[in-house]
């Protein structure tokens, strides 16, 4: 299992103490050390059932420095995932990338179904 996630980011950090505590061993990548590629992340959308845009961090600074809530309407998939490829930062985290799914963002409920 990989847990992608950028360290200092508390939902990442809360995540990983949910892993642990659970006792399940994953592979742990730092998204700002080494960023998705984007053969990565079109499998990971393909996997996850959720829309592109869903791949998005929307909180971080990048994403509202490039006024991407405006831009991203017109892109095109594989414009956006040229984008996402090209900063670590601008990829919602953290992901969770099992054998049988991919999980975009830390929800303990849907991690808890998908794993337990």
């Amino acid at each position: 299992m990989l847990f992608v996630c950028y360290p200092k980011c508390s939902t990442c950090r809360k995540a990983q103490a949910w892993l642990d505590s659970h006792g399940l061993t994953y592979t742990l990548r730092d998204i700002k050390e080494e960023n998705p590629t984007r053969e990565e992340l079109a499998e990971w959308h393909g996997r996850s059932g959720l829309p592109l845009r869903k791949l998005f961090n929307t909180s971080g600074l990048l994403y509202k420095s490039l006024a991407l809530k405006d831009r991203l309407p017109g892109m095109s998939e594989d414009e956006q995932l040229d984008l996402l490829a090209s900063d670590g930062m601008l990829v919602k985290r953290p992901i969770l990338v099992t054998e049988t799914a991919v999980l975009v963002g830390f929800r303990e409920a849907d991690w808890a179904a998908a794993l337990l």
